[in-house]
């Protein structure tokens, strides 16, 4: 069974091993699953994030949900996105990324400007989006977090050594159980 665990409390913090590992597929489209979505959402809001991804609430499973601010005025959508793949295309496309689990940390990440995503609503129903803008940039910024995957693991070697002191002081913080 692969239902869906507690509600979580925060977002969890770099180098919390949920982080590092891949994430399991959503298997059970159960009642637990829109109730998980909808507090990732007020979390990511709280933190003035454009998405987040079910490992970064300590949830090891493959679901994120972004929100699109670039369109016309009036409130955002949140979308959810479970059992995602992506395709890949066009040229790589360096710009600056940070993440909610990695506060104050900010660097350049070369990505694909193009992707075609498709994946599963909540209700279990197939959806395909493309995009060669922020929203591609964004899906897989949060599809790398089901991968384990974080901007840490992408950085270029300058960014690495101007980040290797918050980095530090993030990973002392874990270790001592402190909350930043």
């Amino acid at each position: 069974m692969n239902s869906i665990p507690a509600q979580p409390e925060k977002i969890v913090l770099y180098p919390d091993p949920v982080l590092a590992r891949p994430a399991e597929p959503v298997e059970v489209f159960d009642e637990g699953l829109p109730a998980l979505v909808e507090r990732m959402v007020e979390l990511m809001r709280d933190a003035q994030g454009a998405g987040l991804a079910a490992p970064q609430v300590g949830v090891s499973r493959r679901l994120f949900v972004i929100e699109d601010e670039s369109g016309p005025e009036g409130p955002s959508i949140p979308t959810v996105f479970i059992n995602p793949e992506l395709e890949l295309g066009g040229d790589l496309i360096p710009f600056e990324e940070g993440c909610l689990s990695i506060p104050d940390i900010r660097t350049t990440i070369r990505r694909p400007k193009t992707v075609r995503i498709k994946a599963f609503d909540l209700q279990g129903q197939p959806f395909e989006l493309e995009d060669d803008d922020f929203l591609a940039r964004v899906w897989q910024h949060e599809f790398d977090h089901l991968e384990g995957v974080l901007i840490t693991d992408r950085m270029n070697p300058r960014d690495r050594l101007a980040n290797r002191k918050a980095l530090k002081e993030l990973r002392l913080d874990f270790e001592q159980g402190s909350e930043r």
